[in-house]
């Protein structure tokens, strides 16, 4: 199986006989609340999703990521993970200092030991990583309403007991790939997704499916933007799918817990190499990969990947155009393989569909399965009721 980014899967967990103690000096400890994200940040790093990360980047790190998409050991990495707070909390803590992180409701989450304290130019950060500095953008919002000093260091997590609703699917590095050595994949192939799957989605996944041992569908489960499908209406959708239109032994449905941070094509590479360290081989990159609004070109996410020299990243990406059902061919299709013109081609967006839930309706199935339209027609009069 593929090696984790950097040759080793980083696990930042507390052992049992660890825990216990650190739970038992934590309350002395100086505290820093961590938001949603920064605690779905946190479990990613300790769980080895983010290797070779073993904490939130020190002040070097966060410059080499910014400006170079890569650490100071030259491996490449392209969005910071970095843990924000106010110029007042920052001041009252000290360097060299364990620190206790306390999720959002209160509850320990884990420890940071303080390497780094060091204030930060958000337009640069906005401008390399987002392409925009316009505030509209939700990453970019996210970076200019957090905290005016970041905190760097190796962090430790206390566990955290995984949602009833994911119970069956795996979620970390480790859960992964025990089960692709137990199914003998040598070759897998990963799916980004935040949506529920239609026929384009199906059409790449099974032609890439054609050229691998098996498919990897991941969706992300942390927080996307305001009117996304919820997770547990798009895991029921997974679901359905794959009962009745996937190789049950040829799929795996498994769970991504962080945030969207839609930094278009420097989070495509993120989203490639998490799924590197979760033992993917092969990696789909489809249209506008995690955009927001206009801010990307179409494929300027594939054409990132060019900035990297061969094997660097160390995970084949496959590139896929626009795909579509064709009337003409009575199949799905892409402008590749499709020689008819616009109108015999169906395509919606995601904005109509959604308007066509809410209204009851049932969308072509040329564009979705009928058993996940009927999941999203009875979650949207649910969310109305």
């Amino acid at each position: 199986m593929i090696e984790p980014h950097g040759g080793v899967l980083v696990d930042r967990f507390f052992a049992q006989a660890e825990e216990s103690r650190w739970r038992a000096e934590f309350p002395a400890l100086p505290k820093v609340v961590l938001n949603r994200r920064q605690l779905s940040d946190l479990e990613m790093v300790a769980s080895g999703a983010f290797s070779p990360l073993e904490g939130f980047l020190t002040h070097e790190e966060y410059l080499r990521v910014v400006r170079s998409m890569h650490l100071p050991s030259g491996l490449a990495w392209s969005v910071p993970v970095t843990l924000a707070v106010t110029s007042e909390e920052g001041a009252r803590l000290k360097e060299g200092a364990s620190l206790g992180l306390v999720g959002p409701e209160g509850e320990p989450a884990g420890l940071l030991q303080l390497e780094d304290r060091y204030s930060y130019d958000r337009e640069e950060e906005a401008t390399k990583v987002y392409r925009t500095t316009d505030q509209r953008h939700p990453g970019v919002q996210y970076v200019y309403e957090q905290g005016e000093v970041l905190l760097g260091g190796k962090v430790r997590a206390f566990r955290r007991p995984k949602p009833s609703l994911y119970a069956d699917c795996p979620a970390s590095p480790v859960e992964s790939r025990r089960v692709f050595a137990e199914r003998g994949w040598e070759t897998v192939v990963g799916f980004q997704t935040r949506n529920p799957i239609h026929r384009a989605h199906e059409y790449l996944q099974k032609c890439a499916l054609e050229v691998v041992d098996g498919l990897f569908i991941h969706p992300l489960v942390g927080e996307t933007q305001t009117g996304d499908i919820p997770a547990d209406v798009r895991m029921r959708c997974y679901e359905a799918l794959m009962e009745l239109y996937y190789p049950r032994d040829r799929v795996v449905l498994g769970v991504l817990p962080a945030f969207m941070r839609y930094a278009g094509p420097r989070e495509a590479i993120l989203h490639a190499i998490v799924r590197k360290n979760y033992g993917c081989s092969h990696f789909i990159v489809g249209r506008d990969h995690a955009g927001v609004g206009n801010y990307y070109g179409t494929y300027d996410a594939q054409h990132i990947f060019r900035e990297f020299p061969a094997g660097e990243l160390g995970i084949t990406p496959l590139f896929f155009e626009n795909s579509f059902f064709c009337t003409r061919c009575g199949s799905m299709a892409t402008s590749k393989t499709c020689p008819h013109g616009e109108e015999v081609r169906v395509s919606l967006s995601g904005t109509v569909v959604r308007e066509m839930l809410r209204r009851g309706e049932v969308p072509p199935e040329a564009f979705t399965r009928p058993e996940v339209a009927a999941i999203l027609i009875e979650a949207a009069r649910s969310a109305s009721a």
